[in-house]
């Protein structure tokens, strides 16, 4: 599920209470909201859970026992770990993602070109695409699981101890997605003669980027909003709008052209936010004369953002360079600098590919913390649970999972001693 850390969103007298508490008077600690939901969630995937464990399935001489749920997205789409089972052979985890059923031959089509494109893609910083299978009825993909964190998860943890994530871990995960999305970018059919196939994967969200706890490595998942320009494709039918749209690019909302750029600039959000805790389109661009609502007539969205469509729009509309100047004041310059071109509002302004953007991003990390790489990052994502992990008795973040049961802050981080020494 999207956080909502720092949005325009109307406040309760618990979120407010909190903030009161952390004496952060800007921020709105929104992360109890995402534990209050968590029952009524976690009850409708237990009940899928059941009934998937009765019907059971398999994949060839491969069985799948189910082992907990992991989300419910607001589009209907569900998501369940299972235990892969080979008759001769250790088990494993994967992730189950059942999908909505298509209701059109076109949106049948389009489900099928997701499946194509998603096989496609082999990149170390991509989660992988294992099998595909109608159950009950149901289409079901069948996915590499990231046995780690979302950034979302890791985000509002780094809420919760009022500390954004350290830089270097940020940066790290934003240059492995910007590598792996350069891959997509060019990702080439040699059926039709090397010809470019254009994937865009839209929806770079936190909630699509994952850390793998004992190698620290990063990897993007969920191709299922992406957009090819390969002829004869089905496209998304008319101004549905895909993905998590409180991190898509002006031009995606407008119903403009997209390219690889729009990637950049939800990437850009990302990082902001990782960075900062605060989203781009965060209370201060309410601060004053607040813009009104878009009419919203041609056009829905697949999933409801956190705040409603005509608000998103409205926001996105009024953004400008001055917001972003704003959001990144109190970032060193290099970041500045380059979280001031990935979230240029016009595509022209932005960098030309996800290539040149991991450049940046990996020499600003070498500049800074020189041989930083996954066992670092794994550490520093440690250090952010373990810090948060104090506060556990008050909630923890939707996903769930993150902190192992029964273990004190000081279990966590079995190591730390022995590495400072």
């Amino acid at each position: 599920m999207t956080h909502e850390k720092d949005r325009p969103t109307a406040p309760d007298p618990e979120s407010v209470a909190s903030a009161e508490h952390s004496g952060s008077g800007d921020s709105t600690a929104t992360w109890p909201h995402r534990v209050r939901r968590k029952s009524a969630l976690a009850r409708g995937l237990e009940q899928l859970g059941r009934e998937l464990t009765r019907t059971g399935f398999s994949a060839g001489p491969v069985e799948f026992r189910l082992v907990r749920p992991l989300e419910e997205r607001d589009n209907g789409e569900q998501v369940l770990l299972f235990e892969r089972r080979l008759r001769h052979g250790l088990p494993g985890l994967v992730v189950v993602k059942r999908l909505q059923t298509p209701a059109s031959f076109r949106r049948r089509e389009r489900l099928k070109e997701q499946v194509t494109l998603a096989f496609r893609l082999r990149h170390p910083a991509i989660a992988q695409v294992h099998h595909f299978r109608v159950i009950d009825g149901a289409p079901h993909a069948i996915l590499e699981y990231v046995e780690g964190p979302s950034l979302d998860a890791l985000i509002t943890v780094a809420a919760m101890r009022e500390r954004p994530l350290p830089p270097a871990l940020a940066v790290y995960a934003a240059a492995e997605v910007a590598d792996a999305l350069h891959h997509a970018h060019t990702l080439t059919d040699p059926d039709d003669g090397g010809r470019p196939l254009g994937v865009i994967h839209r929806d770079v969200s936190p909630r699509n980027i994952r850390v793998e706890r004992g190698t620290g490595q990063v990897k993007l998942t969920d191709f299922g909003a992406a957009f090819s320009k390969r002829v004869g494709r089905e496209e998304t039918p008319e101004r549905l709008l895909k993905g998590d749209l409180m991190y898509a690019s002006p031009e995606y909302l407008r119903g403009a052209r997209v390219d690889a750029r729009s990637d950049i600039f939800s990437l850009g959000m990302v990082l902001l936010e990782a960075l900062t805790n605060r989203h781009l389109l965060g209370s201060w661009l309410l601060d004053e004369d607040p813009p009104r609502e878009v009419a919203v007539t041609d056009m829905t969205a697949d999933e409801e953002p956190d705040l409603p469509l005509g608000q998103v729009l409205a926001l996105m509309k009024r953004l400008s360079h001055v917001d972003v100047e704003r959001a990144t004041a109190r970032l060193p310059e290099g970041l500045r600098d380059i979280l001031r071109r990935a979230l240029q509002k016009e595509p022209s302004g932005r960098y030309a590919t996800a290539e040149e953007l991991c450049r940046e991003l990996r020499a600003w990390l070498q500049a800074l913390l020189p041989g930083y790489g996954r066992r670092e990052a794994a550490e520093d994502m440690a250090h952010v649970i373990a810090d948060a992990s104090a506060m556990r008795e008050l909630g923890e973040p939707l996903e769930g999972g993150l902190y192992p049961a029964g273990l004190d802050e000081h279990e966590l981080m079995p190591d730390v001693e022995e590495r400072s020494e």
